[in-house]
């Protein structure tokens, strides 16, 4: 219930947080799932939670399985309380997968997983903005998965690959096959390494971080910095309308007293101004028919709140004129 509370559900009212909801599957009535976050009255989260310590297999999960295909949700979260595992339906429809797309274990937690767990709150949640992305999580994690492995025993096709690439034609014998798979996994293991220490090496410059600071000044000597939380805001932005437009035609471009998410940028195509410089007095300002209307914005995964707003406004934009034309007569 506290994971619940902090995505920002109220677990004391049973239209948004109910217990042991029931979900009648075939023959097997009266299942219930521990808990599930309701929306307009319909679940949109699933949780089955396991006492501490169990392993949380696909056995465990089989009772899952049965509620998600039973009810309307699109999301599924099996935890004992320190690993916490999310599923969808992305290979099957209505059928949730058996790998999960996001996993986190709150004794080991990584910030990567802040901005993914942001999605799930109450004010930012979407379907198909966290759809979006969970096919690229859980492929990417599988991919990692992978490396990682070949990291410590390169499969025979991938030495295969490398060899193919190096050795210019020469056959394959299992002599070299042998050497090569020796020196694949050295090679991984040297290049972690070398990434480490470029990023150490990095790490032990202040005076080059100093010397960026320079650059950003000279650069800005009208007083215009765009803040992190602006670029943070312009990345979030994109995102919501990447299936909208081309991510390549939403564009930023900072003020001194705002900075703007344009459209092809146009200044004639506002999509929302950020104003961000203050963290504690943020606001976000949207367009209806080019008139602004500010809102205030305490955390940046509110701005997830307003993205069908955002979605409209660039269809307006990218409304034919004579269909515009044809509007403005009717009315």
């Amino acid at each position: 219930m506290p994971f619940i509370q902090i995505l920002g559900y109220n677990v004391f009212d049973p239209n948004e947080v109910t217990p042991e909801l029931v979900a009648d599957v075939g023959m097997k009535k009266g299942e219930k799932v521990d808990y599930a976050i309701l929306k307009d009255g319909k679940p949109i989260m699933l949780f089955e939670c396991k006492k501490s310590g169990s392993d949380l297999n696909i056995g465990h999960a089989s009772q899952l399985f049965r509620y998600f295909h039973a009810t309307e949700a699109r999301f599924g979260v099996l935890t004992n309380g320190i690993l916490y595992r999310f599923f969808t339906d992305l290979e099957q429809a209505n059928k949730m997968d058996e790998k999960p797309f996001l996993e986190f274990n709150i004794l080991d937690f990584k910030d990567q997983y802040v901005e993914e767990l942001k999605k799930f709150a109450k004010p930012a949640f979407n379907v198909e903005l966290i759809l979006n992305t969970a096919s690229d999580l859980k492929y990417t994690r599988a991919i990692h998965n992978v490396l990682a492995d070949w990291m410590v025993a390169p499969s025979e096709d991938f030495v295969r690959l490398a060899c193919s690439e190096v050795i210019n034609g020469k056959r394959i014998t299992p002599a070299i096959k042998e050497q090569f798979t020796l020196i694949t996994k050295n090679a991984f293991q040297q290049l972690i390494s070398d990434k480490i220490n470029e990023r150490l090496k990095l790490a032990m410059e202040p005076s080059e971080e100093l010397k960026k600071d320079n650059i950003i000044s000279d650069q800005d000597s009208d007083g215009i910095i765009t803040t992190e939380e602006e670029f943070e805001g312009y990345r979030i932005v994109r995102a919501i309308l990447r299936e909208t437009v081309d991510p390549k035609r939403v564009v930023m471009r900072d003020s001194k007293s705002y900075c703007a998410i344009l459209l092809d940028d146009n200044n004639r195509k506002p999509i929302c101004r950020l104003r961000f410089n203050n963290p504690s007095r943020m606001t976000l300002g949207l367009f209806e028919e080019k008139e602004e209307r500010i809102v205030s914005v305490t955390d940046l995964s509110d701005i997830y709140q307003y993205a069908e707003h955002f979605k409209k406004t660039v269809l307006v934009y990218d409304k034919p004129a004579e269909l515009l034309l044809e509007e403005g007569v009717a009315t």
